[in-house]
């Protein structure tokens, strides 16, 4: 049985899925040692049918929000550690194996940053900035944990609660709760690259803004605003 499962939410991601699937399938470890469940949130395109190439579980997502669909997948995960990442993610060939090693005593939970896949150099600039106010937040304490790059035990998942159907943030709300069960690592030795495309569709500002009034709002204990939507890129 295998030890990971990586679960992946997907909406309308022909583009680019399996450049995502490819990397995932061609790890160090053997691909015995894990699974990948995708978890789709009923795409019109040819999603599926290519994650159906690559994927051990292939689901129909029937819980709320990008939240709900990781959830989905983990209820059906047999992995005793829950990878979760985006479909719009490419990672290097050592992110399982890296990942693995680094659940020592007490740790519940891995996480690191990402980087973008475009060679923009205002996106490069961006993402560095994010990365440094997620490793400060570190050291005081804080950890955000990211819907691209997070490693859960599945029984800290459950325990904890899972994800919240939270419309911004869900992810790093994850991150609050999981602290409360076990110590969370935050390693550079687990990066990843994915796409900017958010920032290019909402622009950089009005993306931000909306993140950091999320994290806000966690912070103080609050729910997330906003109108959660699949996204069409």
């Amino acid at each position: 049985m295998a030890e990971i499962s990586v679960i992946i939410p997907a909406y309308n991601e022909e583009n680019g899925i399996e450049r995502t699937l490819q990397s995932i399938s061609d790890q160090t470890m053997p691909r015995s040692g894990y699974e990948i469940i995708i978890v789709d949130g009923g795409s019109k395109d040819r999603t599926r049918d290519i994650a159906s190439k690559y994927a051990d579980k292939v689901l129909m997502q029937k819980s709320k929000a990008v939240g709900g669909a990781r959830n989905d997948g983990a209820e059906i995960a047999n992995g005793r550690i829950i990878v979760h990442t985006d479909a719009d993610v490419v990672v290097p060939r050592d992110w399982l194996k890296n990942i693995k090693s680094l659940f020592g005593d007490g740790v519940v939970a891995v996480c690191g940053p990402d980087s973008p896949i475009e060679e923009s150099a205002k996106y490069r600039i961006l993402y560095f900035l994010i990365n440094l106010s997620n490793s400060v937040a570190y050291r005081f304490g804080v950890v955000w944990t990211r819907g691209t790059n997070t490693a859960v035990l599945k029984e800290a998942f459950l325990k904890a609660g899972g994800y919240t159907d939270y419309p911004l943030c869900d992810d790093g709300e994850l991150g609050l709760r999981l602290k409360r069960v076990g110590k969370i690592v935050y390693s550079n030795k687990i990066k990843v690259k994915m796409s900017a495309r958010r920032f290019a569709k909402h622009g950089t500002l009005s993306v931000l803004k909306n993140w950091i009034k999320g994290d806000i709002m966690l912070l103080m204990g609050r729910r997330t605003e906003g109108e959660y939507h699949k996204e069409r890129y």
